[in-house]
């Protein structure tokens, strides 16, 4: 089964952009190993509004398969790019998952995001934390219905103040297979 992998900068007071949908405060002055990063992945998991800020920035999604959560937007003519709605979601995802290929950038969209971790889908989380408290902005969790244990699995602290934290997202306990043995 293929990796889903969110990264994605966030703020010290977690949050992924600011009160008027601003990106100004992510550091772009080095590549903050991203690099590496899309050399282990070959798709993006992209919500509507995160597609439509990042492809005027086509060089950034290049050579990858591109999967657009939206229940709203038309497919286009990019044969790169598939459109999933609400309705197909889980067969979908399902479906791309067990799919072969590299791992799967989980882009952005905070609802997506939550839809995703609440099916226990997500692999790992690699957070660039950066140096910088927006007080007021779109928060990178809501609507999470359970817990969800991480282990740290790495961390690099670049000059800047940025600290990336790698987690792997642990295996939800399932009480009802406990009851079962």
């Amino acid at each position: 089964m293929r990796k889903v992998i969110l990264n994605v900068a966030v703020s010290l007071d977690g949050l992924i952009e600011g009160p008027n949908g601003e990106y100004d405060w992510c550091f772009v002055d080095q590549d903050y190993g991203m690099s590496a990063f899309f050399d282990e992945i070959d798709a993006v998991f992209i919500g509507r509004k995160s597609y439509e800020l990042v492809r005027t920035m086509p060089e950034m999604l290049a050579g990858k398969k591109v999967y657009v959560f939206s229940d709203t937007l038309v497919p286009g003519e990019n044969e790169n790019v598939e459109v999933i709605s609400s309705a197909d979601f889980e067969h979908a995802v399902e479906g791309i998952l067990n799919e072969a290929g590299k791992n799967i950038w989980l882009f952005g969209g905070a609802s997506l995001l939550s839809a995703l971790l609440n099916k226990n889908w997500v692999t790992e989380m690699l957070l660039s934390i950066h140096p910088i408290v927006l007080g007021e902005g779109k928060p990178l969790f809501a609507g999470i219905k359970d817990r969800i244990k991480l282990q740290v699995t790495g961390q690099q602290i670049y000059d800047t103040g940025l600290v990336q934290i790698r987690y792997t997202v642990m295996p939800k306990f399932d009480m009802e297979m406990l009851k079962m043995l």
